[in-house]
């Protein structure tokens, strides 16, 4: 039986840091991510590629999102070094009720990188105080 993933972790692949790099650093941390969920076998988060979350600034980065659940937006990752982390950070997300995870258990890159928060969609019945 397929368990139905209820949080999806979008990774920009477009994301780059100067032009002179021949393959982009966001197509590079979604491939390393998709093999490190299928390695730890994580198959409660969806993960998808998207070709801009706009955050050019901010290279490499993420956005976590599920049905009633805030909507955050990370950046500044590098599939070097963050792999761990966010998919910490995804756990971690995907095992709360509202998507708000207490800044002091976030990853560190986490607790930095956030770009955004948005809140989710009205009607859901969750508390859009952030709370």
């Amino acid at each position: 039986m397929t368990v139905a993933a209820d949080t999806t972790l979008f990774v920009c692949v477009s994301c780059k840091h100067d032009d002179s790099q021949p393959t982009r650093p966001g197509r590079v941390l979604y491939d390393a991510l998709v093999a490190e969920m299928t390695a730890r076998g994580i198959t409660d988060i969806a993960i998808q590629s998207v070709e801009c979350l706009s955050v050019c600034k901010r290279p490499c980065t993420v956005a976590l999102a599920a049905k009633g659940k805030w909507t955050y937006i990370v950046g500044d990752l590098e599939a070097g070094t963050h792999l761990d982390d966010i998919l910490d950070g995804a756990t971690r997300y995907a095992a709360s009720t509202n998507g708000v995870v207490p800044w002091r258990e976030r990853p560190l890159p986490f607790r930095r990188g956030v770009v955004a928060r948005v809140p989710p969609l009205p009607g859901t019945g969750h508390d859009i105080s952030g709370n």
